[in-house]
């Protein structure tokens, strides 16, 4: 029997992991790459270019046993995972090729159905807590130990994509599959949580972490129910909310994977985000009050024109933000002139500002830039300028800890990674009021979200799940 020379290479180290003189690592022998994917099947393949410029592996070609596997070498099935993802997309989809599977609505409570079917086939026990949210847990080895918990949301906006939230959901009872496949049991219980309601006002994990007001819920949501009432559509208990509040140390830790919906890691080819924390955010309704006056009899030069000073008064935000180094953002979203006539100069203004960033000292010096340099639009338009702080988020920085880990085995799996902000709200931003929290970002394509073109690519979706799979086994080893 003729063999080539890479079929030489091929059936050496083929016999070489039988007879278990050379390890299975996903590393690369001689041109060939080998590793073991989430069915025990040993996989090797020529190398394919990924986002950093590393190589990763196709072609199956024989099985193995998992009890010659080390959890390291551990992965998820990405065909498996990227069709659950695909067929929760299409419950809620609408004409636009997007979903609308807005908190509360028959879409809600037909996909919430389908990614529980998913959690017992898992192997995870279910149960609905009083808020709504969908918690599938396994047991650990160590009694005593608090649970490490992975989730997101699957409701999404009027409207919107088929990965914001979902994927975080879905790789989390991948995780669990995976485990399940196994039969491994982590030191520490896990649970895989399905938010309630994020998009509406993050209220299932603001629930858990008790940080949630009374009055919230008798806002009428997407759906046409008010919050009190989805929750008991869905199987909670909105009058025994405080049974579904975690204390401190009650969790060991919380991961979040989710698209970026934004464009950095896209447009830099980076795989992976390590997200250093979710910015805090502060809002303020400016007015700025000029002279009202004919608009064909009133000099240019004798104008207090309020919408003139206003215009005037976005640049310098814009400018002020720009120029202070950092990943800050400064926006002017809203503005409204009164009266509001073609033949009348606006003598009033009503605009928002609103200033995000992870140091919420740092949006106070930058409101205090602003507001300075404004004295100067004061004086050039003869018009005031007053400043009403009505709203306050604060920022949450996950732990550098969970940071590293991610970051190292991004890296282990042949990954880019970067440290970022998210400059969007999350789940985790809740639950860091009461656990240590650590979320990954995977690629947005053209950084398009909430939106029906929101996509990223599935062997992004798998690298991420990756992430996860190994971050959750390396936080269940080192955390007590």
């Amino acid at each position: 029997m003729y063999f080539t020379a890479q079929g030489k290479r091929i059936l050496f180290i083929l016999m070489g992991i039988f007879f278990g003189y050379l390890p299975i690592t996903a590393s690369v022998y001689t041109g060939v790459g080998i590793f073991v994917d989430s069915g025990g099947i040993i996989i090797l393949s020529v190398s394919n270019t990924t986002r950093s410029g590393k190589t990763s592996q196709a072609a199956t070609l024989m099985p193995a046993t998992s009890a010659k596997l080390q959890k390291v070498q551990w992965r998820v099935n990405g065909v498996r995972l990227n069709q659950n993802l695909q067929k929760l997309g299409t419950i809620g989809a609408n004409a636009s090729g997007g979903v609308s599977r807005v908190a509360f609505s028959e879409a809600d409570w037909a996909g919430r159905t389908y990614v529980m079917n998913l959690m017992q086939a898992a192997g995870l026990e279910i149960q609905i807590d009083q808020a709504g949210n969908i918690i599938g847990r396994r047991k650990g080895q160590m009694s005593g130990l608090a649970p490490l918990m992975l989730g997101s949301h699957i409701d999404t906006v009027p409207e919107g994509g088929r990965y914001d939230g979902s994927v975080g959901v879905l790789a989390a009872i991948e995780v669990a599959q995976i485990l399940h496949e196994y039969e491994y049991t982590t030191r520490h219980p896990l649970e895989i949580v399905v938010f309630v309601n994020e998009e509406g006002g993050k209220t299932g994990s603001r629930v858990m972490a008790g940080k949630i007001m009374e009055k919230e819920f008798d806002l009428v949501t997407k759906s046409g129910k008010t919050i009190r009432d989805g929750i008991r559509f869905i199987g909670g208990h909105p009058d025994r909310l405080e049974e579904s509040r975690r204390q401190v140390g009650r969790i060991a830790a919380f991961l979040e994977l989710h698209v970026e919906q934004g464009a950095v890691l896209d447009s830099k080819g980076i795989s992976i985000g390590a997200v250093e924390g979710i910015v805090g955010i502060k809002r303020w309704n400016v007015t700025i009050e000029g002279i009202p006056n004919h608009a064909g009899t009133t000099p240019m030069d004798q104008r207090h024109d309020a919408l003139l000073a206003a215009a005037k008064l976005i640049e310098t935000v814009n400018r002020v933000v720009t120029e202070m180094p950092g990943s800050q953002v400064g926006t002017v979203g809203q503005i409204q002139a009164f009266p509001g006539a073609p033949n009348v100069i606006p003598g009033k203004v009503s605009l928002s500002l609103e200033i995000r960033d992870l140091d919420m000292d740092k949006i106070d010096r930058l409101y205090d830039k602003i507001a300075i340099a404004a004295q100067n639009i004061i004086q050039e338009f003869g018009v005031t300028i007053q400043y009403d702080h009505f709203y306050t988020s604060r920022s949450a920085l996950t732990d550098s800890h969970f940071r590293k880990i991610i970051s190292e085995t991004a890296d282990l799996l042949g990954l880019s990674a970067k440290h970022m902000p998210s400059g969007a709200g999350h789940d985790a931003q809740s639950i860091a009021l009461v656990a240590p929290i650590g979320m990954i970002f995977i690629p947005s394509v053209d950084g398009i979200s909430h939106s029906p073109k929101e996509f990223s690519h599935p062997q992004d979706i798998t690298n991420g799940a990756n992430v996860l799979l190994q971050t959750t086994l390396k936080l269940d080893a080192v955390l007590n």
